[in-house]
């Protein structure tokens, strides 16, 4: 076991369209899809070990702060699954990534971050029911919630304050996020690049995008981030060929589709077959970490989900990487307009 993790530290992360038509001709990376309607969950689907947003506002409601209030803006990271294993996690850099909110004038506290309905897994791997028909169970949302845990961010992670802000800009900041979180809808675990230097095929869509997102609209409302702070995020990379596009969801599991797609339907249920367990969760990770192992081994074809279609991934060395890397924060440029 010692030999698998040492030589895949990815794999330790992975247990915690508008296209059309059959070929997809780029740009590269491939763009996020945004949707106009987030989709009803699926009764099938569960959040597991812990519901999302226990304690958090109403959905897309976001709290309102008096325009001249001075609003203090905080970089929060931890360990994930800090919870059940304590630093473990962090240690290999496996972290996750929020922002907190403290307003000068009123004294109110907030938490925000974005993160899986159902858990990590569900939203890495689909379900393959009785049927051998595939049922995805992955939705991200933003959260938001009264009060920063202060020892639960710094005790294993960061808690940095990075600006200093307006309530008019927070205002304006949050009308972008209710815009994000109304169209953008499904986590993305996986990088996909052709190397670790070289080009991008996939990016992620997950918490610690979602910070790089929200400091990226901080700059664009005029916000000046204190540049002496450095934060890395964690990403979970997967190494190939230009990705093959093998079609939609709906096109993949046609039952009229012709030959070729059909073979591409049989073998993405063989695929994800392999992630299936009713094991408790522990095991479970034990589990996925040896499969995923053996396909890296094999060098078996690997076959992502992404923006409700299906790539076939040829995977090449070093095939896969966990990666710990700086993301500047912004610096002064563009300016919205802030309403």
């Amino acid at each position: 076991m010692d030999t698998i993790l040492n030589k895949y530290g990815i794999l330790v992360c992975c247990v915690m369209v508008f296209l059309a038509g059959t070929s997809f001709a780029g740009p590269w990376p491939a763009p996020y899809k945004r949707y106009t309607v987030r989709p009803q969950s699926n009764p099938f689907c569960n959040a597991g070990v812990i519901s999302f947003c226990p304690t958090g506002e109403p959905d897309n409601i976001m709290p309102e702060f008096n325009p001249g209030d001075a609003i203090e803006i905080y970089a929060l990271k931890k360990p994930v699954w800090q919870f059940k294993f304590g630093d473990v996690l962090g240690k290999l850099n496996i972290m996750h990534d929020a922002l907190g909110f403290k307003n000068l004038n009123t004294g109110m506290n907030y938490t925000m971050e974005w993160y899986e309905l159902f858990q990590l897994m569900n939203c890495t791997f689909a379900h393959v029911l009785k049927n051998e028909s595939i049922q995805w169970c992955n939705q991200g949302a933003v959260c938001i919630y009264p009060g920063i845990k202060d020892r639960l961010w710094s005790e294993n992670g960061t808690l940095a304050k990075i600006a200093t802000t307006t309530g008019s800009v927070f205002n304006s900041f949050s009308d972008w996020v209710l815009w994000d979180n109304r169209t953008g809808l499904f986590y993305e675990t996986w990088t996909v690049k052709d190397k670790p230097d070289g080009n991008t095929w996939f990016q992620p869509f997950d918490c610690a995008s979602w910070v790089i997102r929200a400091l990226d609209k901080f700059g664009r409302l005029g916000v000046s981030f204190n540049q002496s702070v450095h934060l890395n995020y964690t990403k979970i990379n997967l190494y190939s060929d230009q990705p093959e596009y093998l079609g939609t969801s709906a096109e993949v599991f046609d039952k009229s589709a012709n030959k070729t797609m059909q073979a591409s339907a049989t073998n993405i249920v063989k695929f994800y077959s392999k992630f299936q367990s009713q094991k408790k969760w522990e095991d479970l990770a034990i589990e996925i970490i040896e499969d995923l192992y053996e396909i890296f081994e094999k060098n078996e074809p690997f076959y992502l989900y992404y923006n409700d279609a299906y790539w076939l991934l040829n995977l090449t060395s070093p095939i896969a990487k966990l990666t710990y890397e700086e993301s500047p924060l912004p610096k002064p440029g563009r300016i919205d307009n802030i309403t």
